[in-house]
């Protein structure tokens, strides 16, 4: 084992035992002035509606059900913050997802100018992690949200999900697509993460990632 596999065998063990302690839920920001003090480095999820980011949060967390997986796409409208350590080392922000077809007009808009006025005034937000449906690969609505991680600045790891539920040579694929798109966008992270939430694929390495990005 050379010099660097060494010290992220040690992250992903700091990690995991960092995350095996507290997280705890803070409070649920429906507009800014509700938001917290930035006391604290963030990493904020984002990601279409249904692309399974509850569950990447409960699987990262340890947890069966601190983000609650919702039947009805679209439903979390706020930005949820969780503190992980004790004392609080950093925040999780569990941002609105998008992309929900049904939802009026009026609500995607409000939906875009929370999450927009947040990524760039949000001084202690130290990485976005989007989240890309494995079995879908990058949609408009996420090259959409790339332009808008772009335009803020904001630098982003992609997150491909639900890699368990389609075939290693499928998965390939789409993670060079996935890659692909990535390279075409300046804020985004060159290497990307596959995970499964079901299968624990992946969560280890994301939660050693997740540790440098807030320790940068």
């Amino acid at each position: 084992m050379n010099e660097d596999e060494a010290a992220f065998q040690a992250r992903m063990e700091e990690a995991r035992k960092l995350f095996s302690g507290r997280v705890d839920f803070l409070l649920s920001a429906p507009e800014l002035k509700f938001l917290p003090e930035p006391d604290f480095p963030e990493v904020a999820f984002a990601g279409r509606s249904n692309v399974g980011k509850s569950s990447l949060l409960n699987a990262i967390t340890g947890r069966r059900s601190i983000a609650r997986a919702s039947v009805t796409p679209g439903r979390t409208q706020e930005l949820n913050f969780f503190e992980v350590g004790e004392p609080t080392l950093f925040r999780l922000v569990d941002m609105p997802g998008y992309g929900f077809a049904k939802a009026p007009v009026k609500v995607v808009e409000r939906w875009k100018k929370l999450v927009r006025s947040f990524l760039r005034g949000r001084v202690v937000l130290k990485r976005t992690m989007l989240l890309i449906d494995s079995r879908h690969g990058v949609k408009p609505v996420d090259e959409e949200m790339m332009t808008m991680l772009d335009e803020s600045a904001v630098g982003y790891r992609i997150v491909m999900t639900k890699a368990d539920k389609i075939k290693a040579s499928e998965l390939a694929e789409t993670a060079e697509l996935v890659r692909a798109a990535a390279r075409k966008h300046p804020a985004a992270y060159p290497e990307i993460q596959i995970t499964s939430s079901e299968k624990k694929m992946g969560i280890d390495e994301l939660r050693a990632a997740l540790l440098e990005d807030i320790s940068h």
